[in-house]
């Protein structure tokens, strides 16, 4: 049997700092919104000709007055990823068009052009926001109706971590916030709680079969006895999502690197969130029973 237990203080002073760092860095750092929350235009080019660089390209569309622009290969180093702030001109696409024809002659093909307005990317963005907000409401009281309030508390303070933990990697690492890590996100909270969940159901067992053990020690049977479930779920979630990372190409790896970090602070928080909220507020036999009771 692992003893998971005897690392709760450690990793719970470690969760404590990550939840403290995403948020400085939320608030300071903000998120990196994509176009679909700030508005803009993006632009998907391929290159017939392998010597056209990202910094020439740079340099050729800066001198056109865009606005804020990012120019990056997208997948590989023929593919160019274009993006700038909104433009009152609306005829920049075409402009482009012939700016780039006259300056790297027709080396280009345009694959996708999106355009989002400021009024769309702000509904958009409060859209995203509103669901994140009910997923976790909702969730809250089915776990509420679910289990007892120690319970509750514990799966909502896991909840609350690997959303803000998850969100303040991509502040640190400056990945761009789009619909696709929205619905990463709300995915990530139906995961964490499916896995918070089975363990909880265990515990609950466990309080009503076993009278003389302490809470410390029982979170831990618990864990152990339904471990290899978690271990499963969790490899072949892990395994089904790295291959999206690697081999989906670049659309799919803000998704799926998004989930990545969600399965592994999910699995993590099941067992050194959620659990040791049941040992602090120390949950005893006597609260099941009197639950079951009421």
């Amino acid at each position: 049997m692992i003893s998971f237990n005897k690392f709760y203080n450690k990793f719970n002073i470690l969760s404590a700092s990550l939840v403290i760092i995403s948020l400085l860095l939320l608030i300071f750092k903000g998120l990196n919104f994509g176009i679909d929350f700030k508005g803009g235009t993006l632009i998907e080019l391929r290159s017939t000709d392998s010597k056209i660089k990202v910094s020439s390209l740079r340099d050729n569309l800066s001198q056109m007055n865009l606005g804020d622009i990012s120019v990056k290969n997208f997948g590989n180093e023929s593919d160019f990823l274009i993006k700038f702030e909104n433009n009152e001109n609306k005829n920049a696409i075409e402009q482009i068009k012939i700016n780039l024809d006259k300056s790297f002659g027709n080396s280009f093909n345009f694959r996708r052009v999106e355009n989002v307005g400021p009024k769309v990317s702000d509904e958009l963005l409060k859209s995203g926001v509103i669901a994140i907000s009910v997923a976790l409401a909702l969730m809250l009281i089915y776990i509420w109706i679910r289990f007892e309030w120690q319970f509750s508390l514990g799966a909502i303070m896991a909840l609350f971590h690997d959303v803000i933990v998850t969100l303040g990697l991509f502040s640190l690492l400056g990945l761009e916030i789009n619909l696709s890590i929205i619905a990463a996100v709300l995915t990530i909270v139906g995961y964490s709680m499916n896995d918070t969940v089975v363990i909880f159901d265990r515990v609950r067992e466990n309080l009503r079969k076993y009278s003389d053990i302490k809470i410390f020690e029982l979170t831990n049977i618990s864990i152990n006895e339904t471990l290899s479930r978690t271990l499963i779920t969790s490899i072949t979630t892990l395994l089904a999502l790295l291959s999206i990372f690697f081999f989906g190409g670049e659309v799919l790896k803000g998704f799926s690197l998004a989930m990545i970090f969600g399965v592994i602070f999910g699995t993590y928080s099941s067992i050194y969130i959620a659990n040791t909220v049941l040992v602090r507020l120390n949950v005893s036999q006597k609260t099941v029973l009197k639950e079951d009771k009421n």
